[in-house]
């Protein structure tokens, strides 16, 4: 997944992902290098994650 599609599931900016993804535990992946390097984050470990978010 993409930035833009994990901040759109969490229903956040992609400002917000960039700078607080790490913060939170979710490791992303560069496809490139340099400034424009696309950061992707696999499936599983964004809903691995969310799953630990959830309140019982």
């Amino acid at each position: 997944m993409d930035t833009s599609e994990v901040a759109a599931m969490l229903n956040m900016s992609t400002s917000w992902m960039y700078k607080e993804a790490a913060k939170l535990g979710l490791r992303g992946y560069r496809l490139g290098r340099g400034r424009n390097a696309k950061v992707l984050y696999k499936r599983s470990e964004v809903f691995r994650w969310l799953e630990q978010q959830r309140t019982h």
